[in-house]
Parts: C-alpha cells; sequence; structure tokens
C-alpha cells in the first residue's frame, strides 16, 4: 500500500483528489494521511468528497474514511468499468473538480463510460463549464483522449443545479506530446448571465472586448442569457485559439491555448468582471508559454501517462508541484523543471 502524506506541498484538497484518482487508473492500493492537516478546517469538505465517491464508484473500490472531516482515508480500488453514473452533489460544489478526478481512470475502463453531474457549473475557486469545454478538453482531444461533454443548465452559488453530461471514450492514442510556445491566431469567448437581465452579459463582453482592442486583439465573445438555474449567477471566460499547431508524434495538430475567467458577484459591476477576464488573459498571453497555471496543474498525470513529453506553463503553482509529487509517487516516471513559482516553467518527464 502507498502511503501519501495529504498535508504535503498546497496539502489541499486537490492532493486527495488526485491520488484517488491515480489509484483509480493504477489499480494500486493507497493511504493518505493529515488530510488538508494545515488548513483552518482540516479534513475532506463536500467537495472533496464527492469526488472521491465518484472515482469510488467508477473503480468498484472498498474504502474508509470517505466522510466529512476525516483525515485519513484508505483507498484499494478494484476493476475499472464502463458505464453510466450519476452523482448529485446536492450543492453548487463544483463538477469539473469533480470530473477532473473522475476522468483520469474513466478513459482506461474496459468499456465507454458516461456520467450525470449535477451542481455547480461557474462556482469560484474552479474551472467554470465553458473553462474546460473550450481550454482543457481541446488540449486534452489533441493528446489523444476523448470526451464529450453537454451542458443542461448552469448552476450558481448558493444552490446549485446545474446539469452536465460527459461521455468519456477508452483512451487507445495517448502518445508523448509537446505543449510549449503559445500561438495565438484569435480570441473568443462565452459571456452569460442567468436569471439576471441580459444587459449584465452584454456589458461583460463589452468591457472584455475593449481591454483586449486596447492591448491589439479582437473578440469574438458569444453573449447567453437565459432563466434555466435555480440560483442567478453570471460570468464570463476568453481563450485563444491558434489555426495550426504540432507536438504530439501521432497528430496533426496539438493545442496551444490559454483561458481567463471571472465570476458574477452581487454588488459587482458588470465591466469588472469583463476587464478582469481580459486582464488575466492579456497576462498569460504576455508569458508565452502553451500553458496557463491552471492547465499547468491539470496536464501532469496525463504527461506521466503519455511518458517523454514536455510543457511550458504560464506560471509554476504549489498545486503543479504537489501533482508531480504525488504522481510520481503513484504511478512513477521522473518529473523534472526549469523554473520557480510563480514564474513561467519548462515542465519534463521521462
Amino acid at each position: 500500500m502507498i502511503e501519501v502524506d495529504g498535508s504535503y506541498g498546497e496539502g489541499g484538497g486537490a492532493l486527495v483528489r488526485i491520488s484517488t484518482a491515480l489509484s483509480a487508473l493504477t489499480g494500486k492500493s493507497i493511504h493518505i494521511s493529515d488530510i488538508r492537516a494545515n488548513r483552518p478546517k482540516k479534513g475532506l469538505m463536500p467537495q472533496h468528497l464527492n469526488a472521491l465517491k465518484s472515482v469510488a464508484l467508477l473503480s468498484n473500490a472498498s474504502h474508509q474514511g470517505l466522510e466529512v472531516g476525516s483525515t485519513e482515508v484508505t483507498f484499494r480500488p478494484g476493476e475499472l468499468l464502463g458505464g453510466d453514473y450519476h452523482l448529485d452533489i446536492g450543492t453548487a460544489g463544483s463538477m469539473t473538480l469533480v470530473l477532473q478526478s473522475f476522468m483520469i481512470p474513466a478513459a482506461f475502463a474496459r468499456d465507454q463510460v458516461k456520467i450525470t453531474l449535477k451542481g455547480g457549473s461557474d462556482v469560484r475557486w474552479s474551472p467554470s463549464v465553458d473553462y474546460f469545454s473550450n481550454v482543457t478538453l481541446p488540449i486534452l482531444k489533441s493528446i489523444g483522449y476523448n470526451l464529450e461533454l453537454k451542458l443542461h443548465r448552469r448552476g450558481h452559488y448558493p444552490r446549485g443545479g446545474g446539469l452536465i453530461e460527459a461521455v468519456i471514450h477508452p483512451a487507445t492514442n495517448i502518445s508523448p506530446f509537446n505543449l510549449l510556445d503559445l500561438k495565438v491566431d484569435k480570441i473568443k469567448g462565452i459571456s452569460h448571465a442567468v436569471k439576471l437581465p441580459e444587459h449584465v452579459a452584454l456589458r461583460q463582453a463589452e468591457s472584455a472586448k475593449s481591454a483586449l482592442q486596447k492591448a491589439g486583439y479582437q473578440a469574438e465573445i458569444d453573449v447567453q442569457h437565459s432563466d434555466g438555474s435555480s440560483s442567478p449567477g453570471s460570468g464570463i471566460v476568453l481563450w485563444t485559439e491558434a489555426e495550426n499547431g504540432k507536438g504530439n508524434k501521432n497528430s496533426e495538430l496539438i493545442n496551444s491555448r490559454v483561458g481567463s475567467s471571472s465570476i458574477g458577484k452581487r454588488g459587482k459591476r458588470a465591466e469588472i468582471i469583463g476587464n478582469e477576464a481580459a486582464d488575466e488573459l492579456l497576462y498569460y498571453i504576455s508569458r508565452k508559454a502553451a500553458l496557463d497555471k491552471y492547465m499547468g496543474d491539470q496536464i501532469i498525470p496525463y504527461m506521466a501517462i503519455a511518458g517523454n513529453s514536455q510543457v511550458k506553463t504560464a506560471e509554476l503553482t504549489e498545486h503543479t508541484l504537489t501533482n508531480i509529487h504525488v504522481t510520481e509517487k503513484i504511478i512513477g516516471g521522473r518529473f523534472e523543471y526549469e523554473g520557480k513559482v510563480g514564474e513561467p516553467a519548462l515542465i519534463w518527464v521521462d
């Protein structure tokens, strides 16, 4: 059994989620201790617990400690089976954080996997569903990972109520890849408002366009307005696209793209929301790295799966270093990097 220190590095919920996902992927049992030991609220929180439950279902795992507040978890995975899974987070807890963990082993199940999630689609401290659809998935698709995502309903804080479906096809061709330099041919985006006046989404979009135009970039931003959510909310996601590229030895197209987002908040002007997203995107573009800091975190397990791969991230984070530590411990491989936390970095794995 592999021992994992839950307080290592950034010591948050991501360590627990990634550890469990890699345990299911490899079939190796793990014991995680001191979960979130250095955080004000120690132990598993509901958003972490739902991710672990989804991976446990997928891998037919036996486990101890899967409860709110637990500081210790033992996880013994079984066979990865295909099938149809359903999970209701019950709050505005992030559906994309659950999916991040679930999808790592799901692509290596015996058959196709489908999961339906209910919860939050656009909430703070997690990737929004539009970032996930337009940054995470295109990059992973270009290295051989095939996931189809459908957003049926958005869910905002505090009640959630969002609904997504993901179909994950068996991975047969995840091969070594290079994601190094950023190429920007266009900027796109989605600005949305739910149960709020349509002008909120329009103002978010216009302020983002104006800020980008001042920096010399034109943007195409789709404005979406609806009344179909249990909680009102708004947000905007921006991302870059390149017409073509290379990097995967077995693919004609490797996506280098970076993304940014900002979530609406009561009392916060729509123009500020749009400007925040534009400023963040311009920051990533200025770093000239193929991945933003969030995707730099997420790509680490896939680098180990593919082997002999390298990426350049706009900003090395403690999350990235923690993911490297856990991935080496459970999957194996040897990661190296050049750069400091908070600065652009080159990361590679043998």
